[in-house]
């Protein structure tokens, strides 16, 4: 018996590690973000894949959030021990040590802009830049004002941009419409979900919603944002960049999430806003599912 207790607790001790690690860097965020990128690549890349470059893009695009989902917890460690649904990640938890995690998120950070650089210079100026803005402005802006949300919804756009510059080495009008549909819709995605934790950000006296509480000016605020998810998805038909049918169907996941959105809007209750939150979480993967599709058949 004690053979058996010596083998299982580094094994346990392995596991609880690893899973830290996950929440460390928000694996789940993390892998978005990579198939928001890989997506985009695909859409530009025509047909023309290239393994290494979409191998380099996916593990630099996953490193360089990871980096900087692990400083964002480093400086919000005190404000996550003060609410419910942080408080048990391993930094304000003390379960990891805060040098563990910086050294963690430096290694990855470098590494991850590193493999970008590989695919090309303007690749990594944008990882780059995608991080600087989550980290250095985002991030303590959280404190600050709920503007914050822009500078967010500009990190968390940058991603398909740079999937475009991988496959095409240049900026052009789709990829900048693409970063503008992520763009937009960053807001009913991140307005919904500060809906559902106001109580818990005020705790730690963050500012996410645009009013201190739930009230008529917010929610409008909300259906607005999620209103302009549609107009942007004609864009790409407008500048030639997707057929008609793309067009109708982008419309299509728009007007459902739009759906939800003014269900939100009459109801105002938190039932309704993880509909909202849930819709949100469906229609962009949707939408990059259906231009790359299009390409591909």
């Amino acid at each position: 018996m004690e053979a058996i207790t010596e083998i299982e607790i580094p094994a346990q001790t392995f596991r609880a590690k690893i899973a830290d690690y996950v929440q460390l860097i928000k694996l789940r965020l993390s892998l978005l973000v990579v198939f928001s990128a890989a997506m985009a690549y695909l859409w530009a890349s025509n047909r023309h894949v290239d393994a290494l470059t979409i191998w380099l893009l996916s593990i630099g695009g996953f490193f360089i959030t990871a980096s900087s989902n692990i400083f964002n917890q480093v400086m919000e460690k005190k404000s996550d021990k003060l609410m419910k649904r942080t408080a048990l990640r391993p930094l304000p938890d003390s379960r990891m040590k805060t040098g563990e995690a910086v050294s963690l998120g430096i290694l990855l950070g470098i590494t991850g802009l590193f493999l970008l650089l590989k695919i090309n210079f303007l690749s990594f100026v944008l990882g780059f830049t995608a991080m600087l803005i989550y980290i250095a402005v985002y991030t303590p802006m959280k404190k600050l004002s709920s503007l914050t949300v822009i500078p967010g919804a500009v990190a968390g756009s940058l991603p398909v941009v740079i999937g475009w510059v991988a496959a095409k080495g240049e900026i052009t009008h789709e990829a900048l419409i693409l970063f503008l549909i992520q763009f937009i819709w960053q807001f009913p995605h991140t307005w919904s979900i500060a809906w559902l934790l106001n109580d818990e950000y005020k705790k730690a006296s963050i500012k996410m919603l645009l009013t201190r509480d739930k009230g008529n000016t917010s929610a409008m605020l909300i259906l607005l944002s999620t209103f302009l998810i549609i107009p942007s998805g004609f864009l790409l038909y407008t500048y030639e960049s997707a057929g008609i049918h793309v067009m109708w169907m982008l419309a299509l996941a728009g007007i459902i999430t739009l759906f939800f959105a003014l269900r939100f809007y009459k109801l105002r209750t938190d039932k309704s806003a993880v509909g909202l939150m849930l819709s949100c979480f469906v229609y962009l993967p949707i939408v990059l599912i259906i231009l790359v599709t299009e390409k591909f058949l």
